[in-house]
């Protein structure tokens, strides 16, 4: 048995962006957060089914951050408190699925954007297979 992840397709991270303050369903004028997870839900059974789902993640407020600083001079590591980055919108979730080609990830990618009512940010892995 090898130690080395085959992969089989491309794989592309779909990050869902939502607004700093507020929830995400707040944000898009739902009244019941329930028909949002409905059809993320619903998305998500449609990615499970075409094998793209690899893995599905929702993150905690970005309160919650703790930025870590090793740095690379040795010095002990500096942490403090929130999101690194200073944002009207931060990544509240993310996807990573396998596709054929761009246009094939394009399209989890509008399909994620209208479940969420969020824009999405579709970014390929690299692959450093071939040297």
């Amino acid at each position: 048995m090898s130690d080395t992840l085959e992969v089989t397709m491309p794989r592309f991270l779909l990050s869902v962006h939502v607004p700093v303050t507020g929830s995400p369903s707040a944000a898009q004028g739902e009244t019941d957060p329930r028909a949002m997870m409905e059809r993320v839900n619903e998305l998500e059974s449609r990615m499970r089914a075409s094998g793209a789902l690899v893995s599905s993640v929702r993150l905690s407020d970005p309160a919650d951050a703790v930025v870590v600083d090793a740095g690379s001079n040795g010095t002990e590591p500096m942490t403090t408190d929130g999101p690194y980055a200073e944002a009207k919108e931060l990544i509240g979730g993310f996807y990573v699925v396998e596709a054929e080609s761009r246009d094939a990830a394009i399209d989890w990618a509008t399909q994620t954007s209208r479940a969420v009512g969020m824009p999405i940010e579709l970014r390929p892995f690299l692959d450093f297979r071939d040297g």
